[in-house]
């Protein structure tokens, strides 16, 4: 096998492994990360970040080091935004906050998965259509603008139409049943609560992802970078979730900075056939932009905007009654 095969099967070893480590060893019992180790957490996928791109850097070159920070940047700033829509789902679902972590990291496993197909598929077409660049391009535009313009509205996980589906067909029991997802009763398997969090949590991520996608790839076409950039944005996104759960609305500005990355990333895809901005220049204006959005929040703060309100309790009462076998 080439050095390229190498480096795909030993980086997703290492990504197993690390999830095997932080579920068995770390997180073997539900429990709500506090600041002081949520943090340890952030420093510590921050820091696995920084010495992968170091490792590009000695196999690859600056050019790719710097397309991997970049494309990193990128997916952990427009993952702010996804976090606050998880904070919403969980308050809509009343979830016990020793249980969201569980969700989190069942969660990323799909998103990994997910984003995988899509990045793939990202890649190939580009290949196979370069004009599809220009698609990518405008697309992006588009939805800094639309980002930028379009007036906030209390997200409401109740109208997801995945939710409505699992609602429908899948029966549900009434409560929480400690952290399990699917339990056993009657003879039959019921899903509890927390499957419908983990169902809307993979759906709203897969919405995200159409937008960060076509990002990261504005920035590189290299499969390697675009996938290995996303993975380490998302295995970093728990801890930061509970690190800045408490301070994530304070970030108002954010959107506004989110938007004009998008469509600063939009105009570098769609005129990189005619003049290539240097990785270096647009790693300094994504940074420049969140820095500018993130300082003008704690300058000029707002008050905290009104989240969804919860379901109905008898939303979760297919089962008219319940006790779990064993």
């Amino acid at each position: 096998m080439d050095t390229q095969t190498w480096a795909w099967i030993l980086f997703n070893a290492l990504v197993l492994g690390m999830l095997a480590v932080d579920l068995v060893v770390f997180h073997r019992r539900p429990h709500s990360l506090r600041m002081k180790e949520a943090l340890g957490w952030v420093a510590v996928w921050v820091s696995l970040a920084a010495a992968f791109a170091g490792f590009v850097y000695f196999w690859r070159g600056s050019e790719s080091a710097l397309q991997f920070i970049t494309a990193y940047l990128i997916e952990e700033s427009l993952s702010v935004d996804n976090m606050f829509v998880f904070l919403v789902i969980f308050s809509y679902f009343a979830v016990p906050r020793e249980y969201e972590h569980r969700v989190l990291f069942w969660g990323i496993l799909g998103a990994l998965v997910m984003r995988g197909v899509l990045i793939f598929a990202g890649v190939a077409l580009i290949q196979r259509f370069h004009w599809i660049i220009y698609v990518f391009g405008a697309f992006l535009i588009a939805t800094g603008l639309k980002l930028a313009f379009q007036k906030e509205e209390a997200v409401d996980p109740g109208r997801n139409p995945v939710l409505r589906l699992t609602r429908r067909f899948v029966p549900i029991t009434e409560k929480f049943v400690g952290s399990k997802f699917v339990v056993r009763s009657g003879g039959k398997y019921l899903a509890t609560p927390l499957f419908v969090v983990l169902v809307v949590v993979e759906t709203t991520d897969l919405v995200f992802a159409l937008d960060s996608i076509p990002a990261v790839l504005a920035i590189s076409h290299d499969p390697f970078i675009v996938y290995t950039s996303n993975v380490f944005a998302i295995l970093g996104l728990r801890a930061l979730y509970f690190a800045l759960a408490g301070a994530m609305e304070s970030f108002h500005y954010l959107r506004y900075g989110l938007a004009a990355v998008l469509s600063f990333v939009g105009c570098k895809m769609i005129i990189a056939e005619f003049y290539k901005i240097p990785i270096g220049v647009a790693l300094g204006v994504v940074g420049g932009i969140l820095a500018l959005t993130v300082l003008l929040s704690i300058w000029k703060p707002r008050p905290k905007p009104v989240l969804a309100q919860s379901p109905d309790p008898a939303a979760f009462r297919p089962v008219a009654a319940f006790e779990e076998e064993g």
